[in-house]
């Protein structure tokens, strides 16, 4: 008999391609659309009711999604995650922006949502697995199930599943392991997924995709004005229109113009000050004030034994970025990390992801603090 399986069909290339070499495979696959955000409830359009033009996002892709299930000649469910999402991931993208942090929600929504709600809605309907669109590859070791990166690194999402534990990792299949994005899309063209063969991957947080970020953002915490300090001096150069829509290390909308007796290097983020609402930037020895030699880590997955001993590990502080050599000790339930050379923009609230040398993703957690 075959086994059951339902995937998360989005309404992009990678799922649907994901779904098409699931049915080559022999499984009896069944797609399901996720419903995880209410963008007319939530609040993310006030003074803006234009902003879907013709048709919500989300609707787009569920009728591509239709369109996909409909081409390959599987059924289609649609779950909604709504109030999980909003409990799960949302309330603590919230809190963590309200610290001054800078949160991946993304991580979270795979850990809570696509890992957890998903997979109980699969299991309740007779499911023998889940399997989603990801870039990644399962493999055992020693009696454990890790993911390891694909063959298309471009592509590689293992730093997003970071977060999933062992059974979350069982669970599921990756189709898209031994294939590239370029080769996923000349699949799409030639079954003739016009709907999805060219269309764009989402880019930024899943619930605010391609809008404004800092507009999205002031429909939570009103815009609050303040000081923007140069950290050298300690002189007011400027003005913030709210300390907590800036990010460590950001140049780009600071609005500072020149400033007198400066050298004529461009601002950047360098440190925020959310009790005084005050904004610190920098415009020269960015090494000083963005690199850092150790790393907290909090919150952490870890699969398969621990170490008893500090070990090499490659680390992604953010996705795509290459790993950077690090040693790792554990101290008591959270993790040391010491920066083999020195990292740049280690960002408090974003993830970090742990590899062997391998490409095998051994686990990850929150930035907590950096020196």
């Amino acid at each position: 008999m075959k086994k059951k399986v339902l995937i998360g069909l989005s309404g992009g290339v990678d799922s649907a391609i994901a779904a098409y070499k699931l049915l080559q495979e022999g499984y009896d696959v069944t797609g399901c659309f996720m419903r995880n955000w209410d963008a007319l409830t939530n609040n993310d359009y006030l003074g803006n009711p234009t902003i879907f033009d013709d048709q919500c996002p989300q609707e787009k892709d569920y009728d591509d999604a239709k369109a996909v299930a409909a081409k390959l000649g599987i059924p289609l469910l649609r779950a909604d995650f709504v109030k999980e999402y909003w409990d799960s991931v949302f309330t603590y993208f919230l809190r963590e922006y309200e610290r001054g942090r800078t949160p991946n929600p993304d991580v979270l929504c795979n850990k809570e949502i696509k890992f957890d709600s998903f997979l109980e809605f699969a299991r309740s309907k007779g499911f023998d697995y889940i399997a989603m669109g990801h870039y990644a590859k399962k493999v055992m070791v020693d009696g454990h199930t890790y993911l390891a990166k694909p063959k298309d690194l471009n592509k590689d999402q293992t730093y997003f599943l970071c977060a999933l534990s062992e059974e979350q990792i069982a669970s599921c299949l990756f189709p898209m392991e031994d294939i590239t994005k370029a080769e996923a899309r000349e699949i799409a063209k030639k079954l003739g997924l016009n709907e999805v063969a060219t269309k764009h991957g989402s880019t930024g947080i899943c619930f605010i995709g391609e809008r404004n970020f800092k507009l999205f953002l002031q429909n939570y915490f009103p815009a609050t004005k303040g000081d923007i300090v140069d950290i050298r001096t300690d002189k007011v150069i400027g003005t913030h229109s709210g300390v907590l829509y800036y990010t460590l290390g950001q140049r780009h909308g600071l609005g500072i113009g020149g400033v007198a007796g400066a050298s004529e290097g461009a601002w950047f983020v360098c440190k925020k000050d959310v009790e005084k609402n005050i904004l610190y930037v920098a415009n020269e020895d960015e090494d000083k004030y963005l690199n850092s030699n150790s790393s907290y880590i909090t919150d952490i997955n870890w699969i398969g034994p621990k170490p008893e001993a500090p070990i090499k590990v490659g680390v992604k502080f953010r996705y795509r970025q290459p790993d950077q050599p690090c040693e790792l000790s554990f101290d008591g339930e959270n993790v040391v990390l010491r920066h083999l050379v020195p990292s740049r923009a280690v960002t408090p609230g974003q993830f970090a992801a742990f590899y062997d040398a391998d490409g095998r993703l051994l686990g990850g957690g929150i930035i907590d603090a950096t020196k």
